[in-house]
């Protein structure tokens, strides 16, 4: 994971402000208590040399979902924030870019429920590569099953992209990667697969594509629903259920959906390889579907990308 590459200018209540300006009191509510929800959007720059945002509406929609689960009313219309989405990156003249609005409470006042702290809104974007590597986009990953759970719906929104809720898969992330693996795997409370630190997980079981379902305790990720709509298309069986680990383990293809991680293949979980420890037919399939739809000339789904 490269550091992040600064650029020129970030959005923050309305205004352009230099990258360096971009500061918060040190007794901001949400950098104490985790109240604030985010997003990930990456922007690509298509193959006739245009710059699309991918299912920008959808994310701006889950942010407003993210904030009204976490009673914040966003000072700004919906509108607002697609359009300065668009903004950051013209402004920085980048063609390809990761994206992160992010709406948290400020310095005002502290206490746990305190009322008084100013709504601040935020849209950053800056060149991110592949999160988990080229290296695992191209040949995949080797990922662990984490000793943390991922907490049950009715403790865990697990809806929203809330800040302080991410604790949860930065301890089990940074777990796996001590460990020497790239990725961890969480269960939920039942012991069924949930989801990675930040990717929706799905396996290939002779021909059939399954991923957990939203009932379960998971991100209702907009990548996932990508994905599933393209497997359909092409004629794939997909279902969404419930799984073991040892059902992944025996596998036949696994990989991992996320903005951030795109489509990234998974080649072993717990020191077990998966089916012959390369991606499978389906995974490359998808993958190429994947890219073709935000990278190409012509995208199958050209009402998911929102041209800057």
């Amino acid at each position: 994971m490269a550091l992040i590459k600064k650029v020129e200018k970030i959005w923050v209540d309305g205004d352009l402000i230099s990258w360096d300006d971009a500061r918060e009191h040190v007794l901001a509510h949400t950098l104490h208590y985790g109240l604030g929800a985010f997003e990930g959007i990456r922007a690509y720059k298509r193959g006739d040399g245009r710059t699309a945002i991918f299912r920008l509406s959808e994310h701006i929609d889950r942010l407003f979902e993210s904030c009204h689960i976490c009673s914040i009313d966003i000072p700004f219309s919906r509108e607002a924030l697609k359009e300065a989405c668009a903004l950051v990156l013209k402004e920085n003249r980048l063609e390809a870019a990761y994206l992160r609005p992010i709406v948290y409470l400020g310095y005002g006042a502290m206490g746990l429920g305190s009322l008084e702290p100013p709504v601040r809104t935020v849209i950053a974007a800056y060149e991110w590569g592949a999160y988990l590597g080229e290296e695992g986009l191209k040949n995949g990953i080797r990922a662990k099953t984490s000793s943390f759970r991922r907490g049950p719906i009715d403790s865990t929104m697990s809806k929203g992209k809330i800040c302080g809720q991410y604790v949860n898969s930065v301890l089990a992330k940074r777990e796996a990667m001590k460990a020497g693996y790239d990725e961890a795997i969480m269960l939920q409370h039942d012991g069924h697969v949930a989801e990675a630190t930040g990717e929706n997980v799905f396996m290939v079981k002779r021909g059939v594509l399954f991923t957990a379902p939203i009932s379960a305790s998971i991100l209702a990720g907009i990548t996932r629903d990508s994905m599933l709509r393209i497997a359909r298309d092409l004629g794939i069986e997909t279902q969404e259920r419930l799984f073991t680990k040892d059902e992944i383990w025996c596998a036949d293809e696994v990989f991992m959906t996320g903005t951030a991680a795109e489509l990234t293949p998974v080649r072993e979980i717990d020191d077990r390889r998966i089916g012959n420890g390369e991606p499978g037919p389906v995974t490359r399939r998808l993958q190429d579907a994947f890219f073709d739809t935000v990278k190409g000339a012509k995208p199958r789904y050209p009402e998911w990308l929102a041209l800057v």
